[in-house]
């Protein structure tokens, strides 16, 4: 029988143990692409494996008429043109619903903490004072974390990380969730989104996108939120209405936000973020390029994990005929 024809069209630092496990079902080829050259590559191959600097969509489907998996290590999918892939009876391997694995990958939600202290302490600009040769303590002084409400929108996985950390740094945790499985001992439950953030002096958003959370927070949400209060968003661009954002920065509704996601991260015209040029002039929003998965050990972790279920799944497809 022919092998499996496998792309990786995001090869940098993939796992060596993803490439052998795949080695035994096709032949796998690591080749960096753009889009047009992914375009091209496409023909003749069975399985592409991508991360996020693409949006599959139906142009990318009708340059590989012999695809059969697209392979994504992401919960989020809308960079895949779900739909589109099955008029093509293109299956798509995710980490979507993958719970029991995912409660071991903690990377997103440290990065939110991370992004929370820089914020907070304002250790971004400081550390850019010192490359200026400058040691000015006074102008750089931050907030304490310690006895503030910290209010968690989506206690799903990484909502429960980050709410122990809120508990382990001494911060009141609240949280807001319409259908938890599981409560964090601890964790105060608040009856709707609005009281969570008319609480919240953090807010820390941690929902799936879907058609029902686009823009879900918004100049309204935004208004209610006690003034001097930070925003971290690390789940999708989509979700948070960017314009409010910015108003409410402008106004000092808002003391400061850090995102790790953007609306439009996967633009060629980036320079054109309204979000970005305000970063550009403003030291209170630190921006982020969607690195919330971004590290050695747990993009290694989920290498693996997909690799073993494309494996499955192009066994299955053998099986079956």
């Amino acid at each position: 029988m022919n092998r499996w024809q496998i792309l990786n069209a995001e090869p940098e630092n993939y796992s060596g143990q993803a490439v052998d496990l795949l080695s035994t079902v096709g032949d796998v080829r690591l080749a960096q692409q753009d889009r047009d050259s992914l375009l091209t590559a496409l023909t003749g191959v069975d399985a592409l494996i991508v991360r996020l600097a693409f949006q599959i969509d139906e142009q990318v489907l009708a340059a590989a008429p012999r695809l059969r998996a697209i392979v994504t290590a992401t919960t989020g999918l809308d960079h895949i043109d779900l739909a589109a892939a099955e008029r093509c009876g293109v299956k798509v391997l995710s980490l979507k619903g993958e719970l029991d694995f995912l409660r071991s990958i903690p990377a997103t939600a440290e990065l939110t903490w991370g992004l929370l202290l820089a914020l907070t302490r304002n250790i971004p600009t400081a550390f850019g004072s010192v490359l200026q040769s400058e040691w000015q303590r006074d102008r750089f002084k931050g907030h304490d974390l310690a006895g503030r409400r910290l209010g968690i929108l989506g206690l799903g996985r990484i909502g429960h990380m980050v709410a122990r950390y809120g508990l382990a740094f001494g911060m009141r945790v609240l949280a807001y969730d319409p259908t938890p499985q599981l409560w964090v001992e601890g964790v105060e439950r608040v009856s709707s989104p609005v009281e969570l953030f008319r609480q919240a002096d953090v807010l820390s958003i941690h929902v799936p996108l879907n058609p029902e959370t686009v823009r879900l927070v918004g100049k309204s949400e935004l208004d209610q939120m006690p003034p001097g209060s930070f925003l971290i968003n690390t789940s999708r661009g989509d979700i948070l209405d960017e314009v409010a954002l910015l108003d409410v920065l402008n106004s000092g509704q808002l003391a400061g936000a850090a995102l790790d996601v953007l609306s439009n991260e996967r633009s060629d015209s980036l320079t054109s973020s309204p979000l970005i040029r305000y970063a550009q002039t403003h030291s209170n929003l630190v921006l982020t390029p969607h690195i919330g998965g971004a590290t050695y050990e747990s993009m290694a972790a989920t290498e693996i994990f997909m690799a073993k279920k494309l494996v499955d799944y192009l066994k299955s497809l053998e099986k079956n005929g």
